[in-house]
C-alpha cells in the first residue's frame, strides 16, 4: 500500500509537470492561435539554465558559484521567456505551417547546442547531481515523492490560477480577438505583433519553468530528454484535454500520461526483456489511437470550448 501511494505521488508529480508545459502551450495555441512545434526546445532551455545555476561546478571554469533551487527556477523562466520573445519577434509574422517549421527548427538547434557544447552542458552525458528539493528525504521514497508532489502541485496551481485570471482579463480578450479575427482587432487599435510576442514569451517562460522543475525532481538531464517526442506528447495532451481550456490542459496531461505510463508497464509485463525495446513503440500506438478517437468523437477535446457549447444550449448565441 505504501509503495502504491509513493508511485501515485511520483506519477502525479510527473503528470503535473507536463500540465505546466500544456498550460504554456494552451496560452500560445488555444488562446492566441500560435502554432508552436518547438515546445521541447523551451523546456530544454529552462532545464539547462536551472541546472547550470544551481549545480556545483568546477571553480576553475565556472567560478564555483551555485544558487538556491528557487533562483534556478526563476532564472529558467527568465531565460526561456526571453528566448521565446526573441523567437516570437523574429517569426510571428509567419503563419501556420511556416511558423511551425521555424519553431521546430529552434527546438532542434537548442538540442544540438546541448549535445555539442560539452564543456558547458556535458554533451551526450548530460548534467547529473542536480540539487533536488527535500534531498534529505531521498532515503524515504514515500515522503520524498509526497513532498515533491506538494511543491509541483502548488506551482501548477499558481500557474493555473494566474492563467485563468489572464484569460478573462482585457489582455486575454485581446488575444482571443486576434485569434478569431485579426483584422477586426487591429482596426480597434490593437498591435497584433506586440500581444502575440507577449503571449509567446509567457508561454515559453512556463515551459522553461516546467523543464527546471523536472530537472530538479529527477536530478539528471540529457539532450535525449528533449527530443521531438516531447513536443508530440504535449500537443496530444492539449488536444485531448481541449484546446483553449486551462482545465483541459491539466486534465489532458494527467490522462495521456496515465495511458503512456500504463502502456509502458503493460508492455514490460507482456513481452520478454529482449523484445521490450521494440514493444516500446506500442506506447506511441496507444497514444495515437486515443488521439484518433478524441478527434472523431470530441473534436474540441474533453473540455474545449465548453463556454460556447453551454451558451448554445441555452440559446444565447448561434454556433460559429
Amino acid at each position: 500500500m505504501i509503495d502504491l501511494i509513493g508511485y501515485g505521488a511520483f506519477f502525479l508529480t510527473t503528470a503535473l509537470i507536463f500540465g505546466l508545459i500544456s498550460l504554456g502551450l494552451n496560452l500560445q495555441w488555444g488562446l492566441t492561435g500560435l502554432f508552436n512545434v518547438g515546445v521541447a526546445g523551451f523546456v530544454a532551455i529552462g532545464a539547462y539554465v536551472s541546472a547550470l545555476l544551481t549545480t556545483p561546478h568546477d571553480p576553475a571554469r565556472f567560478g564555483g558559484f551555485e544558487l538556491p533551487i528557487l533562483a534556478g527556477w526563476l532564472g529558467a523562466m527568465a531565460v526561456a521567456g526571453a528566448a521565446a520573445a526573441i523567437t516570437g519577434f523574429a517569426t510571428l509574422r509567419l503563419k501556420s505551417d511556416y511558423l511551425a517549421i521555424t519553431t521546430f527548427g529552434v527546438a532542434v538547434v537548442v538540442q544540438l547546442v546541448a549535445l555539442n557544447a560539452q564543456s558547458l552542458t556535458g554533451g551526450a552525458f548530460g548534467i547529473g547531481f542536480i540539487p533536488r528539493p527535500f534531498a534529505a528525504l531521498a532515503e524515504t521514497p514515500l515522503l520524498f515523492n509526497l513532498s515533491n508532489m506538494a511543491i509541483v502541485t502548488a506551482v501548477a496551481l499558481v500557474a493555473f490560477l494566474a492563467l485563468q485570471h489572464l484569460s478573462k482579463s482585457p489582455w486575454g480578450r485581446v488575444l482571443k480577438a486576434l485569434r478569431e479575427d485579426e483584422r477586426a482587432a487591429i482596426s480597434l487599435g490593437k498591435s497584433a505583433r506586440f500581444y502575440r510576442v507577449q503571449a509567446f514569451a509567457v508561454g515559453g517562460a512556463l515551459m522553461g519553468l516546467a523543464g527546471a522543475v523536472q530537472a530538479h525532481f529527477v536530478g539528471f538531464i540529457a539532450p535525449d530528454n528533449y527530443a521531438p517526442m516531447l513536443t508530440f506528447q504535449v500537443w496530444v495532451m492539449l488536444i485531448v484535454g481541449g484546446s483553449g481550456s486551462n482545465v483541459g490542459a491539466v486534465v489532458g496531461s494527467i490522462l495521456v500520461w496515465a495511458i503512456w505510463a500504463g502502456s509502458g508497464a503493460l508492455t514490460a509485463t507482456l513481452f520478454a526483456p529482449e523484445q521490450q525495446a521494440r514493444a516500446a513503440s506500442l506506447q506511441i500506438v496507444a497514444i495515437g489511437v486515443m488521439l484518433c478517437l478524441i478527434l472523431l468523437f470530441r473534436p474540441n477535446g474533453l473540455f474545449g470550448n465548453m463556454t460556447q457549447r453551454r451558451r448554445f444550449r441555452l440559446g444565447q448565441r448561434k454556433p460559429s
